[in-house]
């Protein structure tokens, strides 16, 4: 008996190493259990990754670098990354002014979709070809493979457009806790915001359009700013005005008959914040999500003593550390199915991982105004 286990023992080791084909079933029923598992290859495939060994400019300090295998544990699954986008934070992050990041040198990017590549002994539920998102983001998503627990991993419909399965967490569910955490909306109120153009302003037009809710508009100045009000009117938007627009005594005499928003989004700071809170009806909220123009925010002493307006942040990682993760995947279900059926739709730009360096600089707003740019792998 301890001859035929040598034999099949010496075949197995043959078979890992690619120079026989796989034994007959017969065979393997011989060999322990033990005896397989610690012949098989447990290992990652290589890695092509976006790697920064230092904070600093991102066009600087990124570098696309080849990573060894990694093993893949027991509780393991491996992932072949499919697209990943390159979001403000994750350039806040390598820059080094997040307040969240990791240490280097580590792998950019912190949200993304994949297609499972392989599967540790011990994981239940995914196999090969299921495709997944880390849910909540995780980061070192822009790299071809990526190896994590399977706590990870959120398996998601692969009929969902692989772009959209790339970006539905970060920008989208921002856009739909807003809505839902401050002020309790209903069928035929009003929000305003300024940033509209950006992924989180088209997704609040369009989510606030399904609930019934009336969104009123703030953009920069800049030419073809009328193409950009019919764009947004066709996602929704009932009014869309510049900033110069704006600078009237009285706003709300240009809201015709749209209420007065309870509620306001401001993602750019100086004066477009000073604009959303204009609007704002007394007793209303401006809620603050990001500062693209690095201008402080000024609120006149009569916002505060006679419209009673009050100033709220949000901050969407530390919403999902607060034990949310079966609510989130809940909220992202709900969130992807909108994107299959056309219902929240946004505009990006799919980039080869060969030419990342390109997309980095339009994500920098080197080449001008640019959508969102995705990598595809």
């Amino acid at each position: 008996m301890a001859t035929v286990r040598i034999v099949h023992l010496k075949a197995a080791l043959r078979r890992c190493r690619g120079t026989s084909p796989p034994p007959p079933p017969w065979a393997l029923c011989r060999l322990p259990n033990r005896s397989i598992r610690s012949f098989s290859s447990v290992m990652s495939p290589p890695s092509k990754a976006v790697v920064y060994d230092e904070q600093g400019p991102p066009d600087a300090v990124c570098k696309v670098k080849e990573l060894p295998p990694v093993p893949i544990k027991d509780e393991d699954v491996c992932v072949r990354m499919l697209a990943t986008p390159i979001n403000p934070s994750d350039i806040n992050r390598i820059e080094g002014v997040y307040p969240v990041r990791p240490p280097v040198p580590t792998v950019g990017g912190y949200e993304g979709v994949g297609e499972v590549h392989s599967v540790g002994s011990a994981v239940l539920g995914l196999r090969p070809g299921d495709w997944v998102i880390p849910s909540p983001p995780s980061s070192g998503t822009w790299q071809t493979y990526l190896v994590k627990e399977q706590s990870v991993w959120h398996k998601i419909d692969k009929c969902t457009p692989m772009e959209y399965a790339a970006t539905i967490t970060v920008n989208l569910l921002t856009s739909l806790r807003m809505l839902e955490d401050f002020v309790d909306l209903k069928s035929g109120d009003a929000v305003v915001q300024n940033g509209a153009t950006s992924i989180v302003g088209q997704c609040i037009i369009q989510l606030a359009r399904v609930r019934g809710i009336h969104s009123i508009n703030i953009i920069r100045d800049r030419a073809g700013s009328d193409e950009v009000k019919q764009k947004l009117k066709k996602l929704g938007a009932d009014e869309v005005f510049t900033e110069n627009q704006l600078e009237v005594k009285n706003v709300k005499s240009l809201l015709a008959d749209i209420p007065e928003p309870t509620l306001g989004f401001n993602c750019v700071g100086g004066n477009a914040a000073s604009l959303v809170l204009k609007f704002l009806k007394h007793g209303g909220t401006m809620v603050t999500y990001g500062g693209m123009s690095r201008k402080p925010i000024t609120v006149p002493t009569s916002a505060f003593i006679f419209k009673d307006l009050s100033l709220r942040g949000f901050w969407l990682q530390k919403w999902m550390s607060s034990d949310k993760a079966k609510e989130c995947r809940d909220m992202i279900d709900y969130l992807l199915s909108l994107t299959r059926s056309g219902e929240l739709k946004y505009d990006m730009e799919l980039c080869p991982f060969d030419e990342f360096p390109t997309a980095l600089d339009k994500a920098l707003g080197k080449l001008g105004s640019q959508p969102k740019q995705v990598i595809k792998f």
